[in-house]
């Protein structure tokens, strides 16, 4: 069985052919973070713009390369939310046009529960129930899985986001957006000297995240000092310290409260090293077992919303009306669509 995978929930662009025998047979992705990164963030007219000169030729492209024809696809999964809705609308409408025209049953998938799903798709994956961390730049959220299809969040952003931190720091030392990987460079040469708050942590049954207050201290905090290179390394280092604590704060109070010793951590974030690092070396101390995705799977990807469709095809959870052009840019998951 072969199922379409189509990712436009913000800026990148992402096709994919899904076998569920076989596995992930093409996972392209088109980013425009090199276009956004002068503005400092994602312009959504620009993305929307974007996704429409690329989707058609990112899909001739795959069915060229594996010589797979439409007519032999058996699912077309796309994102439906949540995400811009000017971005969301680009996929929703080839991927419904499609369906349509190839006569192929078209399912909508939320873009977070394709993050959870994500992990299902790598080498190393965890048994059901587990805790998943979702940390990216738009999400920071905590659910527990117990099944495919059922969820539980016991977590979520009351503001800015993880990955929004990095960008929205990363821009006022002129680092340019996309900054993740940039602070990551940045902090190997820096020293850990500023203690920057996280008093959200303190509390051990609240999972919620806040990292609103840590931006506006490390903001002022700057606007006080000289700025120079090696300034903005220790800036760096110290960002990535206090985000990445709060981050496995959360994840091991989560796992002390619900007694779940497998957790995930998935997301664009989930590829920083010294998350991955940190956690890892906390997993013989409490006994836990810790699952990442691979890299490739870690930032928006049409894979992981193959793989999710296909999920919800075989457990007949699918959206039967497949002539609705819709979308919903803030779907929250447990939601039905």
């Amino acid at each position: 069985m072969i199922i379409l995978g189509i990712e436009t929930s913000c800026d990148e662009t992402s096709i994919s052919l899904y076998d569920n025998k076989k596995g992930i047979i093409i996972n392209k992705i088109y980013s425009q973070a090199y276009i956004h990164s002068k503005y400092g963030g994602v312009v959504p007219d620009i993305a929307s713009k974007n996704h429409s000169k690329k989707i058609i030729k990112l899909i001739k492209k795959i069915i060229k390369k594996t010589l797979i024809k439409l007519n032999n696809i058996k699912i077309i999964a796309f994102t439906a939310g949540p995400g811009l809705s000017s971005s969301l609308i680009i996929g929703a409408t080839i991927a419904n046009t499609l369906s349509f025209l190839y006569k192929i049953p078209c399912i909508p998938i939320n873009h977070i529960e394709g993050h959870i799903m994500s992990i299902m798709i790598s080498k190393k994956k965890p048994n059901f129930p587990f805790i998943t961390l979702i940390t990216s730049g738009a999400n920071t959220i905590l659910v527990i899985v117990y099944n495919f299809n059922k969820y539980k969040i016991i977590g979520n952003s009351l503001d800015d986001s993880a990955g929004e931190t990095f960008d929205k720091i990363g821009n006022i030392i002129n680092l340019k957006y996309p900054a993740g990987k940039k602070i990551s460079k940045f902090a190997k040469l820096g020293k850990n000297k500023f203690n920057f708050p996280k008093p959200i942590t303190l509390n051990k049954n609240n999972f919620n995240f806040s990292f609103s207050g840590l931006k506006t201290y490390i903001i002022n905090f700057i606007k006080k000092k000289k700025i120079n290179l090696q300034f903005k390394y220790d800036i760096a280092y110290s960002l990535e310290e206090t985000i990445t604590d709060i981050l496995i704060i959360k994840c091991i109070n989560a796992y002390k409260k619900y007694k779940i010793n497998k957790i995930s951590i998935v997301g664009g974030v989930s590829s920083n090293k010294k998350l991955r690092k940190k956690i890892n070396l906390l997993k013989k101390k409490y006994n836990i077992k810790i699952f990442f995705p691979n890299k490739k799977l870690c930032t928006d990807n049409a894979a992981m919303i193959a793989y999710t469709g296909y999920i919800k095809y075989i457990t007949n959870n699918i959206n039967k009306n497949n002539l609705l052009i819709k979308i919903k840019p803030n779907w929250k998951i447990g939601e039905n669509f």
